[in-house]
């Protein structure tokens, strides 16, 4: 006879609310930060593609023969020096996007790799507290990945009916009844508080 376990995510107590508060604000900074590193890119495109477009302009100008309203040299001269300017201004914030742009990935890969660890540690010792065999251990790593039960066979050298067989010991000693709720047990143990909310809001 199966044990069935009761889990926490169906538990609606103060403590899973709070922590969805928490979300739902830690997700108001990156919000803001996107909103105004999009802006900041919106306008350094604008301000190049004008600059770009007046230099075209004085290129067609003149190949064209196309007469415009004559200004004075000291203004046009100014003219030139203001776009220069914007074009340099456009470089340094495009290398301080693309550096920025560099980190943050870094950063999520960072992230990626110690919430891997941290995955890992927690199937080992999950495997250690349900005593489960080396044979079932392989099992249960493969049917976490979403392994079916006739490619598992087939990868260890087993019939689907041990595979089964094996399922069922390992569903028994976790306390669950299939697959769907032997993985929630290893989502809920990554979100609760001993994985920081910030590194998984970052990838």
């Amino acid at each position: 006879m199966l044990q069935f376990r009761s889990f926490a995510p169906l538990r609606f107590g103060s403590r899973r609310l709070g922590q969805n508060q928490g979300i739902n604000q830690s997700r108001k900074g990156p919000s803001i930060r996107r909103s105004r590193e999009s802006l900041g890119i919106a306008f350094l495109l604008a301000t190049q593609f004008f600059c770009a477009l007046f230099f075209l302009f004085g290129i067609l100008t003149s190949l064209l023969g196309i007469q415009v309203a004559p200004i004075s040299w000291a203004a046009y001269e100014l003219i030139e020096i203001g776009v220069a300017v914007a074009l340099v201004i456009g470089v340094v914030l495009s290398a301080m996007l693309l550096l920025r742009s560099l980190r943050a990935r870094k950063q999520a890969e960072d992230s990626l790799r110690e919430l891997s660890g941290a995955f890992m540690d927690l199937l080992k010792q999950r495997f250690e507290d349900w005593a489960l065999t080396p044979a079932e251990r392989d099992v249960a790593l493969f049917s976490i990945k979403g392994v079916s039960m006739a490619d598992i066979a087939a990868l260890r050298g087993t019939s689907e009916g041990t595979v089964k067989a094996q399922c069922n010991a390992i569903y028994r000693k976790a306390g669950v009844s299939g697959r769907a709720q032997l993985l929630s047990l290893f989502i809920e143990d990554l979100l609760s508080d001993d994985v920081r909310l910030s590194d998984i809001e970052r990838l």
